[in-house]
């Protein structure tokens, strides 16, 4: 979708921004462009709709040179977000989100329509927001309107220059993550400029590590972080990268454990015997559809069971809270573990969302993580080969 071949800005000064630069982004594919202040970056993604122009190579978008395209209609062809937003003070949130279609001569009642449908889309009701101006809006609902009204016009490109990067920490990461959830959908091809290797390999599909003007590194997340190319990009990405990996690494079937199952109207008696058959401790306690209810103790089974046999897991079962979905990254897995003092984690999904899938505990986090490095190790050395 977009190819540099061999593109170089340099300045009237001689300044040189960008260096020879010559790689490709897929349709569909998000790329973060990731470095320190002054490494050529945000030229690169303003060469993409012409802010910028060139002094050397080319650069194409869907197979045709953009030197060839008038520049305000190559703009009006692609998104673009930036971090001071850049909304008009004087108009509504629907107005303002309906900004390109109206260039483009869109009729009233279809550009109002697509406005509507893509603040919907960023969560911002338009029955509500719609009416609104921008100076009635927090920061973090200024930025979903940015991001709406770069979608408006339904363009193939979504060019993003640190578009996270004036609101706090907290609205930041609701911010990713509702651009994580709309771009599932949307499939836009976007180059995401960013300071921040955190935001870099949490929202890329691959990441392209800066130098003075050169792209050191451009990798998948993991691999990135796994095995950086260069001393620079190692230094970068920080001595902590192991732990950033959790944030890229998936939680995966074979990295969960299958501990005793029993069900809320199970007898003690047999719930004794199958904590007894395992030699196990704890069970976890599902529901008669197969749904997540908590766990029961070896203690508290055997304490409850009469001698008669009667009584229930019911009565003894403990709620449990702490669960997450597959796929659900490392991170977050060791996140739910800390924030409810867990040994353990269950995971829920299958045809029903709900259907107990097993447990992730921190030993095999920690299996998931080494087993991703050691593969991303082997591919390397193969690579070198």
């Amino acid at each position: 979708m977009i190819r540099f071949e061999h593109v170089t800005k340099r300045y009237a000064d001689g300044t040189t921004a960008v260096d020879d630069l010559s790689f490709e982004v897929a349709e569909g594919e998000l790329v973060t462009l990731v470095g320190p202040s002054g490494c050529g970056k945000t030229t690169t993604m303003k060469m993409v709709n012409r802010l910028i122009e060139p002094t050397e190579g080319r650069i194409l978008v869907d197979g045709e040179d953009i030197a060839a395209s008038d520049p305000v209609e190559l703009r009006r062809r692609m998104g673009y977000v930036i971090q001071q937003v850049g909304l008009f003070p004087h108009k509504t949130v629907l107005e303002n989100t309906a900004t390109v279609p109206h260039l483009l001569g869109w009729q009233r009642k279809k550009a109002r329509a697509r406005a509507a449908e893509l603040l919907d889309l960023v969560g911002l009701d338009p029955s509500v927001y719609g009416d609104r101006y921008p100076s009635q809006l927090s920061g973090g609902q200024r930025q979903r309107v940015g991001v709406a009204r770069a979608l408006a016009a339904d363009p193939p490109v979504l060019l993003m220059d640190e578009p996270f990067g004036a609101v706090d920490p907290v609205v930041r990461e609701r911010l990713q993550t509702e651009f994580l959830r709309l771009q599932s959908q949307v499939r836009k091809t976007v180059l995401f400029v960013t300071h921040d290797i955190e935001e870099a390999v949490r929202l890329g599909d691959r990441i392209a590590v800066y130098g003075q003007g050169r792209i050191e590194q451009l990798d998948a997340p993991a691999v990135v972080l796994g095995a950086p190319a260069t001393p620079y990009v190692a230094d970068f990405v920080g001595a902590d990268r192991g732990l950033k990996r959790l944030s890229v690494t998936p939680v995966r079937a074979e990295d969960l454990e299958q501990p005793p199952v029993v069900h809320l109207d199970d007898s003690l008696t047999a719930a004794a015997l199958v904590l007894d058959t395992e030699g196990a401790r704890w069970a976890v306690v599902l529901d008669d559809a197969d749904r997540l209810h908590g766990w029961v103790s070896a203690e508290a089974v055997a304490s409850g069971t009469p001698a008669g046999g009667s009584g229930t897991v019911r009565d003894h079962a403990r709620r449990m809270d702490a669960w997450l979905r597959p796929g659900a990254s490392l991170k977050q897995a060791f996140s739910t573990m800390l924030q409810h003092d867990a040994g353990w984690i269950a995971v829920l999904g299958g045809e029903d969302a709900d259907h107990f899938l097993g447990v992730l505990t921190p030993g095999k986090l920690h299996e998931a993580l080494r087993r991703s490095l050691g593969s991303d190790a082997e591919v390397q050395s193969v690579a070198g080969a």
